[in-house]
C-alpha cells in the first residue's frame, strides 16, 4: 500500500507535496519520494525513511517548479532498498516520473515481454518500474511526430489497461507537458481529485484521499473513476477521459476497515460513517450471542477500530471505556516482518489502565485479525491486568486470503483464520469468546453510507479476486516468493541470461 499525490500549481508544488504525503504518511512509512518539473527538466530526491527524515531543506530547495508528484510507500511488491523508492524516471519518450499505488499481478510476464518486444530495461524488482515502461511504450506508439497531447495519452492509457492486470492508482509527470493521473478498470485503489481556485486560475491536486486535499484547502471534486485518465497540462487545463472497455468499480473493502483515515471519503463513502456502521452490525450479532450480564465494559483497540467499538458500546448500551492507550511513535504491527519483533512492538505500542480492567467481563474491539500475534498479546495484557473474562470481537470477518492488489499480507499458512474454525481461533488467541462480522454485513456498512457501491474487492476475506487472473498456482508462487527469496533471486538472474542469449541468437 502507498499514498500517492499529484499537483499542478501556481506556486511552487515541493511544499504542497510535502505536506500532503505528510498526511498520507499511514499509508507507507517505508519510503518517501517527490519528482517536479521545471521546463522540460525534472528534480527528483527519494530516499527510505519517514517523510519528516527523508527532506530537508536543502532537498526542498532542490525540487524547483509547479508540477509535481509524491509518494510514500510501504512495499507490496519487490524489496525495501532504496533503489526502489519513487517516483520512477524514464527518459524516453519525453521524459516520465510516475508514482503508483497498487500492484501488478503479471508483472513477470510484463518484464520479459518488455524485454524481448519493447526493448526496454527494467532495472529494480518494483513493479511500478514495470508500469512506467509500460506506459512510456505505449505513449511512443501513440505518438506522431514530436507533438503530444491529451488524445494521445488517452490512447496509451487505454492500450495499457488491455496489457496490464491487477491494482494502480497512478501519477505521472510528463516533462513539458503536464500531469498524468489513471485509475485501474477495478478502482481498487482509492484516488481522487480536488481544485483551489486563484486569481491565477485553478490549481489542481489528484491523491490517493481527500483528507490530503481539505488538509491543504483544495476543495474535494471527485473521485477518479475506474478506467478513467485525467491530463492536466502545465497551464492548468484539465482534459478526462474513460479508457477501459468495461469498468466496473470494485473498492477495496479493506481501505474501510482499516487502512484509510476516518476523516476521508472514498468513492463517495465516508470511511468513518462506514465503521459506525461496522459497530452498529457487530452489535446486532453480539446481541444474539451474548446474555445481558455477560459484558461489563467495552474497548477498542486503538485507533482504528474506536469508532466501531463506539457505535457498538451505545447499541448495546454498555460502558465504553479506553483501557488501552497507544505509542502513536510505533509502526503498523500486521506489517512487520518477524513474529518476536511484533509480540515486543505490541507491548511497546500499547499500554494497558490495569483500573478499567479489574474484575470485569471485557468486551475488546478490533479492527482485524489478521496473523493473531497482536490479538494473542492484547489478550494476555488484558487478563495481567486483572480482567475477569475477555471476550474478542473483530469488525471485519476472518482474513483467510493473501491480498495481491498491494497490500502486505501474509502468506495463508501466516494468517490465522486460514484452515481454522472461528472456535479454534478463539484457543489460538486465548480468548474466552471469539466473536466476527459476517461479510455480508461488512459490505453492507460501506454499501449503506453510498448505495451507490454495490460491489467490493474483498479477496482478503473471500478468497474471490476481482481481475479474475489469480489462481491457486499463483498465490503458491507468490507465497515461494515470499518465503524463499534467495531461490527467487538466483531463478531471476538464469531467466535475464537465457533473455540475453535470446536476444543475441
Amino acid at each position: 500500500m502507498c499514498g500517492i499525490v499529484g499537483v499542478v500549481s501556481h506556486g511552487p508544488a515541493n511544499q504542497l507535496i510535502y505536506d500532503a504525503l505528510l498526511l498520507l504518511q499511514h499509508r507507507g512509512q517505508d519510503a518517501a519520494g517527490i519528482a517536479t518539473s521545471h521546463g522540460n527538466t525534472f528534480s527528483m530526491h527519494k530516499a527510505n525513511g519517514l517523510v519528516r527524515d527523508v527532506f530537508r531543506t536543502r532537498n526542498m530547495r532542490s525540487l524547483p517548479g509547479n508540477v509535481g508528484i509524491g509518494q510514500c510507500r510501504y512495499p507490496t511488491a519487490g524489496s525495501s532498498s532504496e533503489e526502489e523508492a519513487q517516483p520512477f524516471y524514464v527518459n524516453a519518450p519525453f521524459g516520465i516520473t510516475l508514482a503508483h499505488n497498487g500492484n501488478l499481478t503479471n508483472a513477470d510476464q510484463l518484464k520479459i515481454e518488455l524485454f524481448k518486444k519493447d526493448r526496454r530495461h527494467i532495472n529494480t524488482d518494483s513493479d511500478s518500474e514495470v508500469l512506467l515502461n509500460v506506459l512510456a511504450h505505449e505513449i511512443q506508439q501513440a505518438t506522431i511526430g514530436f507533438s503530444l497531447d491529451p488524445s494521445v495519452l488517452f490512447k496509451a492509457v487505454a492500450a495499457l489497461n488491455k496489457r496490464v492486470r491487477g491494482s494502480y492508482a497512478v501519477v505521472a509527470q510528463i516533462a513539458g507537458y503536464g500531469l498524468l493521473s489513471f485509475r485501474d478498470p477495478y478502482g481498487i485503489r482509492p484516488l481522487c481529485i480536488g481544485f483551489n481556485d486563484t486569481d491565477k486560475g485553478p490549481e489542481y491536486m489528484i491523491a490517493s484521499e481527500s483528507v490530503a486535499l481539505e488538509g491543504l484547502g483544495f476543495r474535494f471534486l471527485r473521485d477518479v473513476l475506474p478506467g478513467e485518465a485525467i491530463f492536466i497540462d502545465n497551464d492548468g487545463k484539465l482534459y478526462n477521459q474513460q479508457c477501459a472497455d468495461n469498468p466496473v468499480l470494485n473498492p477495496c473493502a479493506f481501505e474501510f476497515v482499516y487502512l484509510a483515515r476516518p476523516d476521508s471519503v472514498i468513492d463517495g463513502a465516508s470511511v468513518y460513517a462506514t465503521r459506525l456502521k461496522m459497530g452498529e452490525y457487530l452489535a446486532e450479532k453480539i446481541r444474539s450471542q451474548f446474555s445481558d450480564g455477560d459484558i461489563d465494559v467495552v474497548m477498542p483497540i486503538p485507533d482504528s477500530s474506536r469508532p466501531a467499538a463506539m457505535e457498538l458500546a451505545m447499541n448495546l448500551n454498555l460502558h465504553y471505556r479506553e483501557g488501552f492507550i497507544k505509542n502513536r511513535y510505533i509502526g503498523r504491527t500486521f506489517l512487520m516482518p518477524g513474529q518476536a519483533i511484533r509480540r515486543k512492538s505490541v507491548r511497546q505500542k500499547l499500554n494497558a489502565i490495569g483500573a478499567e480492567f479489574k474484575g470485569k467481563s471485557v468486551l475488546l474491539v478490533d479492527d482485524s485479525i489478521v496473523r493473531g500475534t497482536t490479538s494473542r498479546e492484547i489478550v494476555q495484557m488484558a487478563r495481567d491486568s486483572g480482567a475477569r473474562r475477555v471476550i474478542f470481537a473483530s469488525a471485519a470477518p476472518p482474513v483467510k486470503f493473501p491480498n495481491v492488489y498491494g497490500i502486505d499480507m501474509p502468506t495463508r499458512d501466516e494468517l490465522i483464520a486460514y484452515g481454522r474454525t472461528e472456535e479454534e481461533v478463539c484457543r489460538e488467541i486465548t480468548a474466552d469468546a471469539l466473536v466476527y462480522q459476517d461479510i455480508a454485513a461488512l459490505k453492507r456498512s460501506i454499501s449503506d453510507v453510498n448505495p451507490l457501491l454495490k460491489k467490493f474487492e474483498a479477496s482478503c476475506f473471500d478468497g474471490e479476486y476481482v481481475t479474475g487472473d489469480i489462481s491457486r498456482d499463483y498465490l503458491d508462487r507468490i507465497e515461494f516468493a515470499r518465503n524463499n527469496p534467495k531461490a527467487v533471486l538466483e531463478d531471476a538472474v538464469r531467466t535475464q541470461l537465457n533473455l540475453n542469449l535470446a536476444q543475441i541468437e
